[in-house]
């Protein structure tokens, strides 16, 4: 169902690899171009069974023939395993993935939060309750940023297989990812493609 498209990933992704051998483009220092082993369908329904959850076709397609990690948008693509985690990082508090991931929208808190009307506890407490990983149940981290914002996949609900963007540590919410200047919503695939082509792009225009 994908092998043209992930042709064409493996081709464009030595491509990228060829025009930077500097390692220049943001990110290729940590990833270095290159990709951790696949997985197995049995590994990819272990992890879905231990998490209760179904990963969408296109990324199970990627884990199988392409790499479980590495060589990615920004800070090169998690693995699964890290990716479940909620703060990115720190191994020692667990994303809800299983559970609901319950926008549709992009949301955010419409707080002042230069408001110096409050006093420390309760900008605590509002800082607490923003951060709380229930935001952002439902979704598989993929990607590092930086600044502290991840790339994530919706694994359910009708925004399932798309690619949104935790900004919460800046004060900026969870949203569909538009960075590349795309207008419609990405699935994993489209994503990473379009990382590739405008990472070529700019390469080219050096």
């Amino acid at each position: 169902m994908y092998e043209q498209q992930l042709k064409r990933l493996r081709e464009k992704l030595k491509i990228l690899q060829s025009l930077d051998p500097e390692m220049d483009l943001f990110g290729a220092e940590n990833h270095k171009y290159e990709m951790d082993p696949v997985w197995t369908t049995e590994k990819i329904i272990a992890f879905e069974q231990k998490w209760k959850i179904r990963l969408p076709e296109d990324y199970r397609a990627f884990l199988l023939h392409i790499g479980s990690g590495g060589a990615g948008p920004y800070y090169g693509l998690e693995r699964p395993d890290d990716g479940v985690y909620a703060v990115i990082g720190y191994d020692d508090e667990l994303n809800a993935i299983s559970d609901a991931f319950q926008f549709a929208e992009a949301w955010n808190w419409d707080y002042d939060w230069y408001d110096e009307s409050k006093e420390e506890e309760e900008w605590d407490a509002l800082d607490h309750e923003y951060l709380d990983p229930k935001w952002s149940a439902g979704l598989l981290r993929i990607s590092d940023f930086g600044c502290g914002i991840s790339m994530n996949l919706v694994l359910n609900g009708p925004c399932s297989g798309e690619i949104w963007t935790d900004d919460r540590a800046n004060r900026n919410g969870i949203y569909p990812d538009h960075y590349w200047g795309n207008t419609d919503r990405l699935r994993f695939l489209e994503w990473y493609e379009l990382w590739l082509d405008h990472s070529i792009g700019e390469l080219h225009e050096e």
